[in-house]
């Protein structure tokens, strides 16, 4: 053990950590799940919904798991009657002026809040009070906004200003008519927002969703494919959600070790080119003046074809290949080897150099 380790109980179990971790984090890389709902890995600690909640030895109140630091030899409890007590009671205050429509929310399967209510068996008729009856917000071409779902956990706001550094919205109005929106609650445009959809992959509730892909399939009817995105050589990673041989739409990967969950608006909602109808999908040869579909093997013979014209008239040293960063590091490197040895040229570029 390191000089920034230490050694903390958790539920009767040693477990090593580092010092500067907090409870959650020790908890979660230990594989003991603590519930949360203000929480993103990739934001910093909140502290705001309060289900996260544990005992220490030695401290006479609950502590949010996700701020409180450890300490050496600390013990901890994530489990018992009154945490079990208290996290009903924040649930129950949640809902209580939440509407009650899961069987139509966008979100069913895939809502945290719903799943915690259900794991904790609270129906939301405890605190009944006063009702938000806000107009659902579809003023832009990408994100569906539902004011009357959100529980003011401040993801959005946070991811928005923490992560993409837009700041396009935050936290407006007092007490129950708080809510997050854009300033002066105008319309998002490409103005105010980059449309990244950060807001909508970090929202736990159905308040923020993918316009597009609204009313085609709950998420337990998809099919999650891992890719990779093509729009530029960075390399992020995401989950195109396929339903009947169709992309819905795109979901983050938490896990990608490039972004983080993070994508831009091109990776989230530039899609639509998968199944347009104008797609090339054999090659396309030049003749009298128009298009014509080839084979393979036409299109492969006339451009070396082509090519050796061009080098037998100008030389080896004119010609040369520039490569695209959306293509992978295995082509990039058989463009480089086919241009130095095929052609015969040292001329070798790519877009990723600029």
């Amino acid at each position: 053990m390191t000089d920034k380790q230490l050694t903390i109980k958790i539920n009767g179990k040693d477990i090593a950590c580092e010092k500067e971790d907090t409870i959650l984090e020790v908890a979660r890389k230990a594989g003991i799940r603590i519930p949360t709902l203000c929480y993103d890995e990739r934001l910093e600690a909140y502290g705001g919904c309060r289900l996260c909640i544990v005992e220490v030895k030695g401290v006479n109140r609950p502590l949010p798991s996700c701020t409180t630091p450890v300490t050496s030899n600390m013990e901890i409890s994530t489990e018992s009657s009154a945490i079990t007590r208290i996290r009903r009671n924040l649930i129950s205050l949640i809902l209580s002026n939440h509407p009650n429509d899961c069987m139509r929310c966008e979100q069913t399967g895939a809502c945290d809040l719903q799943d915690l209510a259900y794991e904790y068996r609270v129906d939301g008729k405890r605190f009944e009070g006063e009702m938000w009856n806000l107009p659902i917000r579809e003023d832009n071409p990408f994100i569906t906004y539902e004011p009357n779902k959100c529980i003011l956990c401040g993801r959005c706001t946070r991811i928005c200003n923490e992560v993409v550094m837009a700041g396009t919205i935050e936290l407006v109005g007092r007490g129950f008519n708080t809510m997050p929106d854009t300033a002066f609650r105008k319309p998002r445009s490409l103005a105010n927002c980059e449309f990244c959809g950060q807001c909508v992959s970090t929202c736990p509730t159905g308040a923020l969703t993918d316009r597009k892909g609204r009313g085609r399939g709950r998420s337990y009817e998809m099919k999650k494919v891992k890719t990779t995105c093509s729009y530029c050589g960075t390399g992020c990673n995401f989950f195109l959600n396929v339903k009947n041989n169709k992309v819905v739409k795109v979901t983050s990967d938490y896990d990608a070790p490039v972004n983080k969950g993070n994508l831009c608006i091109k990776g989230r909602y530039g899609y639509d080119f998968i199944h347009s109808a104008e797609r090339i999908k054999t090659p396309l040869i030049r003749r009298g003046g128009s298009f014509h579909e080839a084979t393979w093997d036409e299109a492969l013979e006339l451009i070396a074809a082509k090519f050796k014209e061009l080098i037998d008239k100008h030389g080896p040293e004119k010609s040369g290949g520039f490569s695209s960063s959306r293509c992978t590091n295995e082509e990039n490197y058989l463009l480089s080897k086919w241009v130095r040895c095929a052609i015969g040229s040292n001329n070798v570029d790519n877009c990723a150099r600029v």
